[in-house]
């Protein structure tokens, strides 16, 4: 199993730090914020996951700046995940720009991974919010499947 660390930042409803702690349990890997980590600390890890809430369909500004301050050259496998009030899809994929953000420093991409969540957003406070409950017990286990096939994919190529 490759050595793994999750960089997650999960403010809002803590959904983001639901699915990466069993993604984490899967991989046997460590969850940290990004503001609580250097860029050399990835020195030595063969898998990197980046991942938050989706805001005005964009990831948390804090993982896009770490991302973005990230020397070129990284070297080893990375994934991407997110959880947002929408899915993931057509023109308008959000994870679209962090992937190629993490390819152009280096990491080759191995996976993505998106699931619903409860969501807050105006307009949507005012009716309570969006996706009461998730991620629920079906995404996690969509989580845990994920995590399961990133232990397969090699990590270098």
């Amino acid at each position: 199993m490759p050595k793994a660390i999750i960089v997650c930042k999960s403010v809002s409803h803590g959904n983001t730090r639901k699915v990466a702690a069993v993604i984490g349990e899967v991989l046997g890997a460590r969850v940290v914020d990004p503001a609580d980590i250097q860029a050399s600390d990835l020195t030595g890890y063969d898998l990197v996951g980046f991942g938050s809430g989706i805001f005005t369909g964009h990831f948390h500004q804090e993982l896009r700046e770490f991302v973005r301050s990230l020397p070129s050259g990284q070297a080893g496998a990375a994934f991407v995940f997110a959880t947002s009030g929408f899915p993931d899809s057509g023109l308008t994929r959000f994870s679209r720009p962090l992937v190629k953000l993490v390819e152009e420093k280096g990491f080759r991409v191995i996976g993505t991974f998106s699931c619903r969540a409860f969501d807050t957003f105006a307009p949507f406070a005012i009716a309570g919010g969006i996706r009461k409950g998730r991620p629920d017990a079906t995404d996690l286990d969509a989580a845990r499947t994920f995590a399961t096939t990133l232990r397969t994919r090699p990590a270098t190529s």
